[in-house]
């Protein structure tokens, strides 16, 4: 199926390694010109050697921090100015830490600045040039909504969740979408390293939870995205899509 996503451009945040790695590869192979942004250099430089390698436009690899306004203000700049104007923002940038009772303010506003605030200020940044030009497609990747214990990030996904269902409403008649997908257990660095660096504990955790009998690629949900993102999902918005090979509710 062509996706008629050839010529269109994107931003994608947190895409050095995992989903976001996926999700830009899956956009390229569309066809899709990418600004790529992320803190780490060398796996951003990597992907746009790999997309370049592969036949793509090489992207543009933009280095933010997306706790910062400013870097946000940046990013879009730096994008906007390298590819014209952006049809596609693939909110991926997130980051997950477990906290307590005594946890600072300032562990909180992070979490929030990281899995909340960058996606609706980049949304925000972006949303009148998608709705002049009557085509945008906002991606957001969230998280769990059933908490295991306190950590920042779980209200801040909920937070994400909310307020892309709000927005789509608004912009709905103007071409743009905006949808999100909870990821599951995907392989990635931070599944690998944090939640199941055995190979015993991975498989077990597989047996009790997960249906399908593995974990999912970057590529799965980046094929999920690269559909949304074009014209063929025009009737898809405000939906919450996830992709976690049927896993129980209760372990994510």
């Amino acid at each position: 199926m062509d996706l008629e996503l050839r010529g269109r451009t994107a931003i994608v945040t947190g895409a050095g390694i995992g989903i976001g790695r996926g999700i830009a590869k899956a956009l390229a192979a569309e066809g899709v010109r990418l600004a790529i942004a992320a803190r780490r250099p060398a796996p951003l430089e990597d992907l746009a050697t790999e997309v370049a390698a592969g036949g793509g436009a090489r992207p543009i690899v933009i280095l933010a921090d997306l706790t910062r306004k400013e870097d946000i203000e940046r990013l879009v700049a730096a994008a906007t100015a390298a590819l014209g104007h952006i049809d596609i923002l693939v909110n991926n940038a997130g980051g997950s830490r477990p906290a307590t009772l005594e946890s600072s303010d300032e562990e909180w506003e992070e979490a929030f600045a990281l899995n909340f605030d960058a996606a609706r200020r980049l949304t925000h940044a972006l949303l009148p040039g998608m709705r002049a030009r009557r085509f945008g497609r906002i991606i957001n990747i969230s998280g769990s909504m059933e908490p295991r214990g306190i950590n920042p990030s779980g209200p801040a996904k909920a937070a994400l969740h909310l307020w892309a269902k709000s927005v789509s409403r608004e912009v709905a008649k103007d071409g743009v979408t905006i949808n999100t997908i909870p990821p599951g257990r995907i392989n990635s660095e931070q599944i690998e390293q944090r939640l199941h660096p055995t190979e015993e504990s991975k498989q077990a955790f597989i047996a009790r939870n997960v249906p399908i009998g593995y974990f999912g690629d970057p590529m799965d949900i980046g094929y999920l995205a690269a559909f949304l993102a074009s014209p063929k999902a025009r009737y898809i918005t405000g939906d919450v899509i996830a992709v976690d090979g049927g896993m129980h509710f209760y372990s994510h």
